[in-house]
């Protein structure tokens, strides 16, 4: 929990959905809604005058969602963007996390699991709806992993021998679908600890989550 109250942002085009989930976040005393939008444009403009730190963003809706979340990080790359929908596909998972989200939920999970998901997400963590996760790392499995601006060359090994053994042991339980509780348990460590581990990961490997981390593991083990 944070001492300072995330500011989050709400995009959905449907009124009642929309307020609902700002209620259910609202009434947490590390959650402030800063601010709440129905369409692309003005998730964009209220990113840039509002400053979030976390945007919960819908695929469907007007202008789009994946449109709104490619520009946002543009403008914004240190929010962290969880896509909450109600589209089971694997396309729009998959075109979400690659464009920088940090989660994907399905609409109609518990308010506390949302709640937890945001918490998670300002300290780095990735998440995908249970349902969806098994499918998509099978998929990811057998596409060629894209992340920007990186090869398949020597110099992804060099990116991951900056790692600890700790932390290598740490990302490839990780990679393998383990959740930091998870991980945390099978390490005999506090999640705290996994936590902290994961937000240092990410620094060294610059990428933005742990679905990218994950991907940069599979692409250095299995080379071209």
């Amino acid at each position: 929990m944070t001492e300072r109250a995330i500011r989050i942002l709400v995009i959905d085009d449907h009124p009642m959905f929309r307020e609902g989930v700002s209620r259910s976040l609202s009434e947490q005393p590390d959650m402030n809604v800063c601010g709440e939008g129905a369409s692309s444009e003005e998730a964009i403009r209220l990113d840039r005058e509002l400053k979030p730190e976390v945007i919960l963003l819908d695929l469907s809706m007007p202008g789009g969602g994946v449109h709104a979340l490619r520009l946002i990080l543009e403008q914004s790359p240190d929010v962290r963007i969880v896509v909450l929908t109600a589209s089971e596909a694997d396309e729009d998972v998959l075109m979400a996390l690659r464009s920088g989200a940090i989660g994907y939920v399905l609409k109609g999970v518990p308010a506390a699991t949302l709640i937890e998901v945001v918490r998670g997400a300002i300290m780095g963590e990735s998440y995908v709806s249970p349902a969806l996760a098994a499918r998509i790392l099978a998929e990811l499995r057998t596409v060629a992993p894209v992340i920007a601006g990186r090869e398949k060359s020597d110099s992804t090994q060099d990116i991951l021998a900056s790692l600890t053994r700790r932390e290598e042991e740490i990302l490839k339980l990780v990679a393998a679908g383990n959740s930091n509780k998870e991980v945390a348990r099978r390490l005999d460590l506090q999640e705290k600890t996994i936590k902290h581990h994961m937000t240092r990961i990410l620094q060294k490997l610059n990428v933005r989550n742990r679905t990218e981390a994950a991907m940069l593991l599979r692409d250095a083990s299995h080379p071209s």
